[in-house]
């Protein structure tokens, strides 16, 4: 069988980031329980980001390294999304308008909550292999604003000063799929799906998230298991602990990850407290960094863990990574692939660390001012100006970067610029 997966990825983790720790005592939460979360900071989106900014940041890189002829061949570009900005129009049209691709380009939008991109990377995977059109390539982009804030009448209004909050991030994951898989070559046909009808979280509203966090962990743990059995049974053979030398998870945050983990040591190889504490360190704390940076961004953040275990991983041999991918509602699944040496090599050209360590770093104040701010640019904006001057040390941070902002909306449609 021919080999398929990931030929270039990249993450973009915003341009501003903020201390959660700080958020968590700013909050008046219980500084003991929120360690528990494993979590160091969170990206924030300001008012000139968006779904869109966020994947033509992350993708422009991966779009510019090519060959004209090669940028051609990508003929499907699916955007994974919770964080649609028009209930009919999507936004791949605009990430297609700024890459600069082929108008002969299948372009469509997934919603399916944190799963979707998933669902849109095992779309793309199929897409090559079926072979219909051979050489083509896939971009897929899956980007994400969480929203957990309620605006009324100008004042936001908090749902609840919740642990919710630290972990609400903000960004995306671009990876190019195709036939060269140099990043991460997919074990073909090793998957495990599993699915329920379960009302954990919802965006019952464009602006606004709502759930049961209690009910949400149990169907995440649920699905990790099940997924994972029904991916044994089809993967002969295989071993929780012995096939995979890395575990990348779903990462809401950290300590939802350490949990499904540990649970899944004791269910499935019965290990001891112990064992499972030296397996976690081993074979997904590489893939917590970039998630402790950024926090939750949907369905980008089971490709958030890969780059994270990619680019911390040992690699000097080909190791194989088993991926759980976990989307509210819900649907799951369980999936492997392999990554080798001159994979970390390629992921660590694009320099992902460095681009969070340059983050703009958000003071409290200048956070919650965007908090009330945040009705400026909401779902169904008619007409609105972003004033350049807003936020600057943000705005100085970025300037000559080359990244995409969103400028203004004039009649519903969005005009973006370059910094």
């Amino acid at each position: 069988m021919m080999s398929v997966g990931i030929e270039s990825m990249n993450v973009f983790g915003g341009s501003a980031a903020l201390d959660v720790a700080a958020l968590a005592e700013h909050r008046k939460l219980d500084t003991t329980r929120f360690a528990n979360l494993l979590m160091r900071e969170k990206a924030v989106a300001l008012p000139y980001e968006d779904p869109v900014t966020f994947g033509v940041n992350a993708a422009l890189p991966l779009v510019r390294a090519l060959s004209e002829a090669e940028r051609d061949r990508i003929e499907l570009l699916i955007t994974c999304t919770e964080s649609g900005i028009d209930f009919g129009k999507s936004l791949s049209t605009y990430i297609h308008h700024h890459l600069g691709l082929s108008r002969n380009c299948r372009l469509f939008e997934i919603k399916q909550a944190c799963y979707s991109g998933t669902a849109g990377f095992q779309m793309a995977v199929n897409f090559i292999l079926s072979q219909a059109s051979p050489g083509a390539k896939a971009l897929v982009v899956a980007t994400d604003i969480s929203r957990f804030m309620v605006v009324e009448g100008g004042e936001a209004i908090s749902e609840d000063w919740s642990f919710a909050e630290p972990s609400a991030g903000a960004g995306a994951v671009a990876m190019l799929v195709s036939d060269q898989p140099h990043i991460f070559q997919v074990d073909v046909g090793a998957n495990g799906y599993y699915g329920y009808e379960v009302m954990d979280t919802c965006r019952p509203i464009p602006d606004s998230e709502a759930g049961d966090s209690d009910l949400s962990l149990m169907s995440y743990l649920d699905c990790c298991e099940n997924a994972y059995r029904e991916y044994a049974r089809r993967v002969l053979d295989s071993n929780f602990g012995k096939t995979f030398q890395y575990l990348a998870f779903h990462t809401p945050f950290g300590g939802m990850v350490k949990g499904a983990h540990r649970t899944m040591m004791r269910k499935l190889l019965q290990a001891r407290p112990s064992d499972a504490e030296a397996d976690f360190a081993q074979r997904m704390q590489p893939g917590l960094n970039y998630c402790q940076r950024v926090a939750n961004i949907m369905g980008a953040t089971v490709f958030l863990a890969l780059a994270s275990t990619i680019d911390h991983g040992d690699f000097s041999s080909p190791r194989r990574i088993g991926l759980f991918s976990y989307g509210s509602g819900c649907c799951s699944e369980f999936y492997s692939g392999v990554v080798t040496a001159d994979g970390q090599a390629r992921l660590r050209r694009m320099a992902i660390e460095r681009q969070l360590d340059q983050r703009y770093q958000l003071s409290l104040a200048e956070y919650d001012a965007l908090l009330m701010g945040s009705g400026m640019v909401r779902f169904g904006t008619r007409n609105v100006t972003i004033d350049p001057a807003l936020l600057g040390g943000a705005r100085a941070a970025i300037a000559g970067k080359g990244l995409l902002t969103l400028s203004a909306i004039r009649e519903f449609h969005r005009e973006y610029s370059w910094s």
